[in-house]
This record gives C-alpha cells, sequence and structure tokens, in this order.
C-alpha cells in the first residue's frame, strides 16, 4: 500500500497523521510535562484508543479538539510579544498563549484534572529546545497557594515567580543532544501542598518568540488523575504481544503488541523498560518473520531493514530509572506478524 492511501485512512478517521519527527523544532518543558507535551508523551502511540476518555479525560478533550495540539507539542509560542506577556495573553489564556496559531492550543486553557505530575518542594523544571535557540531568559512561576487547577482558570495575578534563568545560548546549555538542547531551572518553594500549575516562559534567542507551558502538578502527594493502563487491543486484529524474560542489571527489556490494525498496515507499540539499574539510552530490535516495512515512527529514531526493525531513543526519553518505562510506536506496511524484540541499553 502506498504512503498516500495510507495517510488518506487516517486522515479521514482522525484528521491528522503521527508525525515523523515532532522534536526537530522548538521545544518544551518535558518535566513536569506540559499539558500538550503531556499528552503526546502518554498518548501518541495509541492516540486511538478509546479509554482514553475515562482514564484521561483532559487529554481527550484536547485530542478531540485538535489533535495538532499535541502532534505539534513544540510550537505553542507567539511572536512580536516585546517582553509584554501580560498585555498580549488575557487572563484565562495563558495555557493557549493566547489562543496563538489560530486557536490550535486552545484545548489547554480547559478547567478540568488535568494529569498532575507529583514533585517535591524542590524540583527542576526541564526544558527542551530541539532548534538550539537558547534563551533570553526562561522564567517559571507557580500559582499562589489556594488556587486550583481543577475548578479555576489560570490569570496573571494567580502567578508568583520562583525561578529565572538569564541570557544562555543554546552552546551553554548542558545537556548538548543530537537532536537540540536541553536545561534544568532549580525551583525552590517552601510549605506546598496539594495540587497547583507550573507556568514556564521561555523567550527563545530566536527573532521575538516566546514560548508559553502550562505544567500541572502535586506537591507531596498522590495525584489525583490515574495514570493511564494499556487496554488490551480487539482479538480480532492484534496478536499477543512478545514479553523478553525480566531484564539484568542495567539492561533493559521491550514489549511489542499491535496497536490498530486496518487494511493494508497497522499500527505497532513497543514498551522499553529499564533492569534493576538506571540507563541512559537504548535500543531496541524486532526480528520480523519475513520483511518489514516501516512507513513512519514517534518517540523513536525507527528505520527498518529487510526483516529487521530498529529502534533508538529520542533525546527525552532514553534515560529510565530503574524499572521505568517509556514507549514509541510506528506505522508499517501490510499485515503484521509478531517478532522477536530485544532491548540493548546504551
Amino acid at each position: 500500500m502506498i504512503i498516500s492511501a495510507l495517510a488518506g485512512i487516517l486522515v479521514a478517521a482522525f484528521t491528522v497523521l503521527a508525525p515523523t519527527g515532532p522534536a526537530s523544532a522548538h521545544g518544551n518543558v518535558t518535566g513536569p510535562a506540559s499539558r500538550n507535551y503531556g499528552c503526546f508523551e502518554r498518548w501518541g502511540s495509541k492516540f486511538q484508543d478509546p479509554a482514553m476518555a475515562t482514564q484521561d479525560p483532559m487529554c481527550w478533550q484536547a485530542w478531540q479538539a485538535d489533535p495538532n495540539a499535541m502532534w505539534n507539542w513544540n510550537g505553542l509560542f507567539r511572536e512580536g510579544v516585546a517582553g509584554n506577556h501580560q498585555a498580549a495573553i488575557p487572563d484565562g489564556q495563558l495555557c493557549s498563549a493566547g489562543h496563538t496559531e489560530n486557536g490550535r492550543y486552545n484545548a489547554m486553557d480547559a478547567i478540568g484534572n488535568w494529569q498532575a505530575t507529583n514533585v517535591g518542594n524542590s524540583f527542576d523544571v526541564r526544558l527542551f529546545d530541539g532548534a538550539r535557540h537558547g534563551a533570553d531568559y526562561i522564567r517559571v512561576y507557580v500559582t499562589k497557594s489556594g488556587f486550583n487547577p481543577t475548578t479555576q482558570a489560570l490569570k496573571w495575578s494567580d502567578l508568583e515567580r520562583v525561578a529565572e534563568i538569564g541570557n544562555t545560548p543554546a552552546a551553554q546549555w548542558p545537556e548538548q543532544l543530537s537532536n537540540g538542547v536541553a536545561i534544568n531551572v532549580p525551583v525552590r518553594v517552601t510549605g506546598r501542598s496539594g495540587r497547583a500549575m507550573v507556568y514556564t516562559i521561555w523567550q527563545a534567542s530566536h527573532s521575538d518568540q516566546s514560548y508559553y507551558f502550562c505544567s500541572d502538578v502535586n506537591f507531596g502527594g498522590t495525584t489525583t488523575s490515574p495514570p493511564p493502563t494499556t487496554t488490551p487491543p480487539p482479538p480480532t486484529t492484534t496478536p499477543p504481544p512478545t514479553t523478553t524474560p525480566p531484564p539484568a542489571p542495567g539492561a533493559c527489556s521491550a514489549t511489542y503488541a499491535v496497536s490498530s490494525q486496518w487494511q493494508g498496515g497497522y499500527q505497532g507499540t513497543v514498551t522499553v523498560t529499564a533492569g534493576s539499574s538506571a540507563i541512559s539510552g537504548w535500543r531496541v530490535t524486532l526480528t520480523y518473520p519475513s520483511a518489514a516495512t516501516v512507513q513512519q515512527g514517534w518517540n523513536a529514531t525507527v528505520t527498518s531493514s529487510g526483516s529487521t526493525v530498529t529502534a533508538t531513543n529520542a533525546a527525552y526519553n532514553g534515560s529510565l530509572a530503574a524499572g521505568a518505562s517509556t514507549s514509541f510506536g510506528f506505522i508499517g506496511s501490510g499485515t503484521p506478524a509478531t517478532p522477536a524484540a530485544a532491548c540493548t541499553a546504551t
């Protein structure tokens, strides 16, 4: 099946194709994950899964409103603000950067129980810069005590600045990656508990581009939104997953499943899990009984050669703590077969 035919099927059903490499430009806060990056990270490889509606309803409404807000998680910016952020962005629209990009990110402003990241009173905000813009400055705010993001729209008056980094060229960002750079901004607060929002302004050193990110956090407790779980695919379309033996210390394992299938194509998902020691990178090899063709992948660099599909981690999901997991996905041609899955820590 040719690529255009495959694209037609997916666009008709979901209005957007899974991207080949969303981290190729611009950037976002990947920890605590911003709203649209978090939705992409949790559901980008299974955006067709109806379980999202009950397990992650705020992401569900965002995907339904405009899937491109997640596929283009690195494009939430405005130009020409000239540092006057409050004048450019009205109250209630902070998470969408004032309905930027013709309203693409409007669903980020939706009030509700967004999935929150547990943090302590000391944590880092991790900013990924895929285009190596660098920063004129990075400012981090936390909502004041008493603000409840599940019931209140975010206003400028709800925020207090807790950290800032000044002019920092991309060459000086501590983490130099193959597809960009990353920097951690230390945040220290006192006496905080419960739900809050972290708001990050990144003034990129590129034209006059200002990026705005909302991250939901839970100080010192258990997140009130349950993490998504994998819903078993329909038995008529999904072969049973291939599970590798438990990994050795410092190693990793890979588990493969077919997320969905249509005439002439399918979507595969691979879950990568670190062993009893942390790893800094991984590579997964899928060996099929016969030749395999991959049209596109996400959350990893995915290539195929003969009967072997190889995937290496993206810059933002290579480091895994002991026992931690991440996932990547891809679109394949033909009828899916069950490959042998192997993972190597790098």
